[in-house]
């Protein structure tokens, strides 16, 4: 394209210009919705370092740290102990516990139970670490 040519195309390209008539329009809301905004409508307006220095940012950290890991160690230790198991205790596996049933399909079973507790587990805790955040935030637009 000569240079011409290219001047003439970004004279008419509305594109980079915020508000411009090729930009998402916001149909009927006030605002736009955050995955709509453009880079510099998105400025990040958060103080990092000092959430960061938060002895309560910290408290929500470590409170995250204390379920998730261990949580997370019990879960991939549950889930790889039955293969474990039937590889190398297959005779308590194969145990019949009624009919064809065994000790394998119930701690097959199991795993899906376990997954359903944990995640309620976590529901539960994310309650208590979302009202940690929003402390966290009315602290911040306290502080303004």
């Amino acid at each position: 394209m000569s240079r011409e040519k290219g001047k003439e195309f970004a004279e008419q390209d509305l594109t980079p210009m915020t508000g411009a008539a090729t930009d998402v329009a916001p149909l009927g809301r006030q605002q736009k919705p955050a995955h709509e905004l453009t880079a510099d409508e998105d400025i990040d307006v958060a103080d990092w370092d000092r959430v960061a220095a938060m002895a309560e940012f910290k408290q929500l950290v470590l409170a995250k740290r204390k379920f998730i890991l261990p949580a997370t160690i019990f879960f991939v230790v549950y889930y790889f102990a039955l293969p474990a198991l039937v590889g190398y205790a297959p005779g308590l596996m194969s145990k019949r516990v009624f009919g064809v049933v065994n000790v394998a399909y119930l701690f097959a079973l199991s795993q899906f139970f376990m997954a359903w507790l944990i995640a309620a587990l976590y529901v539960r805790a994310a309650n208590r670490f979302d009202g940690m955040a929003q402390r966290i935030i009315s602290k911040l637009k306290g502080g303004r």
